[in-house]
């Protein structure tokens, strides 16, 4: 597997591409159950193939990397990312699984999203495991695949380089209760302890899909409502959840920074922290997150790093 210090990406994989497209690189044709019951009772299928399918069961969409990263996290023995492919491979032909790839005018993306089949749902079932999967799910446009997996990639990079990550959660769902509407966190959480004391942090990611700015306000709105009516243990959280936000890059934070304010959808009392998809592959993140602060002199926003020593 290629080592975050090896990456030498200058835009991110999961970044919108103009023209960009989604295109299958699963398996057609029939598989029959009897088939996958062959296979597990000679041994093919593992309890691996089984722990793969509920990391996808659990984060909906994740590339290769991303799948081998959480096996190690999470203790599975295996050694290899060829390992992993390997596994992924068969699962694939198995139709427990299937995945796509991004082709733009830039040529074919470099990865493969591994997504969920019906194959393996039905194993999942057998194993009384909550799989909510449907077909329609792997049609969801391109930018809902790229802020899950840009989310995977800061929730990975958490639990790798931040000793005190206690858990985390793909997909939380939060209430703005009085809009009366539940919407999830783009990008997951993570849960952070020291001296019995949580900090929990909510990654919302953006894309610069079309109408990004209007959607974001949006959000931003439903976000308001959220934190302005918050009591303890709303959305899980014993107290209110630092809100990071997660850009393309370096001119989007300040692009998502000013819709914020231009159209005065801040929260109340609430610091708001943005980072990139490439600030990830830091070996240590306590100097990835930036701020907007206003300088009283010149009347001008400046980025600081903000010194949150829980993250050191």
């Amino acid at each position: 597997m290629v080592t975050d210090a090896e990456i030498k990406a200058k835009v991110s994989p999961f970044a919108m591409r103009e023209g960009e497209i989604k295109k299958f690189a699963g398996k057609d044709g029939f598989v029959s159950i009897n088939q996958i019951i062959s296979r597990i009772n000679n041994g093919q299928i593992t309890d691996v193939h089984f722990k793969i399918l509920e990391l996808i069961n659990k984060f909906e969409f994740m590339t290769s990397r991303q799948i081998f990263q959480m096996l190690k996290i999470e203790n599975v023995d295996i050694d290899t990312q060829d390992r992993v492919n390997t596994k992924l491979e068969q699962m694939v032909k198995l139709k427990m699984l299937t995945r796509y790839f991004f082709e733009s005018e830039e040529g074919q993306g470099i990865f493969r999203i591994y997504c969920m089949e019906k194959m393996g749902k039905y194993l999942l079932n057998s194993k009384e495991v909550e799989c909510k999967w449907q077909p329609t799910d792997n049609t969801k446009p391109i930018e809902m695949f790229k802020k899950r997996l840009a989310g995977n990639q800061v929730i990975i990079a958490y639990l790798e380089k931040v000793g005190l990550a206690k858990d985390y959660a793909p997909k939380p769902t939060l209430n703005a209760k009085m809009m009366g509407k539940k919407f999830k966190v783009t990008g997951g959480c993570v849960k952070l302890e020291r001296d019995k004391k949580e900090l929990d942090f909510l990654f919302e990611v953006v894309r610069r899909e079309e109408d990004w700015q209007n959607k974001l306000v949006d959000k931003m709105r439903l976000y308001q409502d959220f934190y302005d009516n918050f009591v303890p243990m709303d959305g899980g959280f014993p107290q209110k959840p630092l809100i990071i936000f997660v850009c393309e890059d370096d001119k989007h934070m300040a692009e998502t920074f000013k819709t914020v304010v231009v159209n005065k959808v801040e929260i109340k009392d609430m610091p708001l922290y943005f980072t990139t998809d490439l600030k990830q592959i830091s070996e240590k993140l306590g100097k990835t997150l930036v701020k907007f602060v206003l300088d009283k002199e010149t009347k001008k926003y400046k980025i600081e790093n903000p010194d949150i020593a829980i993250l050191n």
